[in-house]
């Protein structure tokens, strides 16, 4: 863990080829990172744009636009839990998660299925699958991790989506011979772009209602202790010169959780980021601030709303781009 004292993980939030045979061993071994996250978009940059993937491409001929992403898809997930194996055997995290086709969000039997197909193609025990939070992922959660099977559950921007993940986390663990680690990815940095504006035009502090949102869902869903279930800080990287590099990080700081930021962010955050436990919040602090929001006409459940949407299109697209590409 990169602050073992206090059960801190940070994860890359980034899954390459050629960064695997690199890179990423290098983070590992200097200690900096202990597990990795993938999703359609950033699968979607690697097999467009990488060469990496030319070789294996020539030889699935034959094969659907889908069998191929899978197969390219799989054989990096493989390549990531084996370089992470020797930390999941140590009880060090060493997970690495795969997210399940994001057309398959409003199926519940469909995930299960597919991410119960998942779990064995990839054959490795430190392998998350990744669901999104949407009425029909919740069941999905509970049935897959009722099956041993770790799952990160994701695309979460409200407190409503964390308690039912925990809640199915919770159900899960009550029936399940052996509990498996699950993870309940918060979304941080883009609510935060989505009302900075609104905020700045009428004197409001920016850049506070992300980590805000994220430092309430953290306090109540550890206040339930649910075994090995954490949160997972995701969207922590920033844009512009506007805040410090490893600002999503920084100020996200607590005690057994994860932060998953992109490889930019890790390496400005090892380069001097501060390591002050920051969570939880004053709720008053909290609170006042929720107000501000409010009084500047921001509708937070609105701008949830609209982001859980629109985090879901994001991945169909990419999706739908790679299995394109692929025809």
């Amino acid at each position: 863990m990169y602050i073992a004292s206090q059960r801190f993980s940070l994860w890359a939030d980034f899954i390459e080829r050629s960064f695997l045979d690199n890179g990423f061993k290098e983070l590992i071994s200097r200690g900096i990172i202990n597990g990795a996250t993938s999703n359609p978009a950033i699968f979607k940059s690697a097999i467009l744009t990488s060469s990496a993937y030319k070789e294996q491409l020539a030889t699935l001929e034959g094969l659907s636009p889908k069998e191929k992403y899978e197969a390219l898809a799989i054989f990096d997930i493989q390549k990531a839990a084996d370089i992470l194996r020797p930390l999941y055997d140590a009880g060090d995290d060493g997970f690495v998660s795969i997210e399940v086709d994001p057309f398959l969000c409003d199926d519940t039997d469909a995930t299960i299925a597919e991410g119960l197909r998942l779990f064995q193609a990839i054959g490795r025990p430190n392998v998350m699958i990744k669901v999104p939070a949407t009425p029909s992922g919740y069941g999905a959660m509970e049935a897959l991790a009722s099956q041993g099977i770790p799952v990160n559950a994701t695309l979460i921007f409200s407190l409503d989506q964390a308690l039912k993940c925990a809640q199915a986390f919770g159900r899960a663990s009550a029936k399940a011979s052996s509990v498996a680690s699950a993870v309940i990815s918060v979304f941080v940095s883009r609510i935060d772009r989505a009302i900075d504006a609104t905020l700045m035009s009428n004197g409001v502090k920016p850049s506070l209602m992300g980590i805000y949102n994220a430092a309430d869902i953290y306090a109540q869903i550890e206040a339930l202790a649910i075994p090995k279930c954490r949160v997972l800080f995701a969207s922590t990287g920033v844009k512009g010169d506007e805040l410090r590099a490893s600002y999503y990080v920084d100020e996200l700081l607590a005690t057994n959780c994860v932060n998953t930021a992109p490889i930019a962010t890790i390496e400005a955050y090892a380069r001097g980021g501060d390591m002050t436990i920051k969570l939880p919040l004053s709720t008053d602090i909290v609170a006042l601030h929720k107000e501000l929001v409010k009084g500047a006409g921001v509708d937070m459940d609105t701008v949830i709303a609209h982001q859980i949407q629109e985090g879901l299109d994001a991945f169909k697209v990419a999706f739908d781009e790679i299995l394109s590409s692929l025809e």
